[in-house]
């Protein structure tokens, strides 16, 4: 999903709406991009996927119905693998994942280990043991799950990091090692794509394009 840039905090516009109250200037709520802390992007009101990055924030658009699919899939999955063996914890987002200081991100499934128990101390998790993207569509998306968040999650320490591209109908799984992913394996068609962090959970891929349709 491509992020829509909150406008710097410079203009204070009041738009008639026929039959209701004037409507005020969003942007004229926010601190201008570049200068968002923590505090503030945390302060947001809930409804909207929000993520933040060294003072700027990126809101994401609604996903769509097919992504929201394959989404809560995937999260049955994994959480009925997580729950039967006792391993943790699975939420879906949105939940702000604080990977660094002025770095949050929004995985749409994330798994937290019990083994790690120090990262729900707060509101927030600080962290996580696993997480899955599903791209969406736009050329930002797909640079931003491919290319950035790769790389940020890799310095975060995710253990491990799935990518499911409902276009390429592919599911690339990427295992860390000395900080950096490597290619656990892309899955296609009726291969079932495997996890290197969690022995024995497996996806088969073809059901999960099956899922997109509800």
């Amino acid at each position: 999903m491509s992020p829509t840039p909150v406008l710097p905090k410079t203009k204070r516009t009041q738009q008639a709406y026929p039959g209701g109250e004037p409507v005020w200037d969003l942007a004229y709520l926010y601190p201008p991009q570049g200068k968002w802390s923590e505090e503030a992007y945390l302060a947001l009101p809930g409804g909207m996927q929000v993520e933040f990055k060294d003072g700027y924030v990126e809101v994401l658009p609604m996903p769509t119905m097919a992504h929201q699919f394959i989404v809560l899939y995937l999260y049955r999955l994994l959480n009925d693998y997580v729950v039967a063996h006792q391993l943790g914890w699975v939420l879906i987002a949105p939940l702000p994942v604080r990977l660094h200081p002025r770095v949050y991100r929004e995985p749409d499934v994330v798994f937290l280990s019990a083994d790690r128990p120090e990262r729900l101390t707060g509101d927030y998790p600080d962290g996580a043991d696993l997480v899955m993207e599903v791209v969406s569509g736009g050329r930002e998306d797909r640079r931003r799950d491919w290319v950035v968040k790769r790389a940020e999650y890799a310095a975060a320490g995710i253990g491990e990091y799935w990518i499911v591209d409902p276009d390429e109908r592919i599911i690339t799984v990427l295992r860390l090692e000395y900080g950096e992913y490597v290619e656990q394996g892309r899955f296609t068609g009726e291969a079932e794509a495997r996890s290197a962090l969690l022995p024995g959970f497996a996806v088969s891929v073809d059901r999960v394009w099956a899922a997109a349709v509800g």
